[in-house]
């Protein structure tokens, strides 16, 4: 039986410690979905459509990594795409009580999927997407912080959306 394993978030955009999990992943599972959250909370800078493109182009020749995109539950979409194994990102102690309370909540709704949580290596530590928009929004060098090919959509993206609020 194959270990798919679901790893959902924003990723908008996608940064390089999210490629660390998913690469090291590939160690652990034979399989990694990587859930692109349409979140309504959320008002991404990027839409589901090109963050999706954005990981696939990360990925264009591996094929144990599928990018889909998804909405609502978690647990439903992992069951609908059979797996029960969900990857979720420890960056810092303050990501720990809301990914604790995440686990949990997943745990009662879907008893069969379980949580495993992996550290981003110690160079990613301290990356969210959120914090690199606003390095790049600011004119702050991106090396080592994004892929290339994301950081060439991210600043073109930002350049189309100046007086947005990141």
């Amino acid at each position: 039986m194959k270990k798919r394993a679901v790893y959902p978030g924003s990723f908008d955009p996608i940064t390089n410690g999210h490629v660390d999990i998913i690469e090291r992943g590939l160690n652990i599972f034979d399989q990694i979905n990587v859930a692109v959250l349409k979140n309504p909370k959320k008002s991404p800078l990027f839409t589901t459509k090109e963050r999706v493109r954005m990981i696939e182009s990360i990925f264009p020749e591996q094929k144990r990594v599928n990018v889909l995109p998804f909405n609502g539950l978690l647990v439903d979409f992992a069951r609908k795409i059979k797996s029960n194994i969900v990857i979720r990102g420890l960056r810092a102690v303050s990501d720990f009580e809301y990914e604790f309370q995440m686990s949990l909540m997943n745990r009662k709704l879907a008893p069969d999927i379980e949580t495993f949580y992996m550290m981003p290596a110690v160079e990613y530590s301290f990356l969210s997407s959120q914090l690199v928009k606003e390095v790049c929004s600011l004119g702050g060098c991106m090396d080592g912080l994004i892929p290339p090919s994301v950081e060439q959509k991210l600043k073109k993206k930002i350049e189309q959306n100046k007086n947005i609020n990141l």
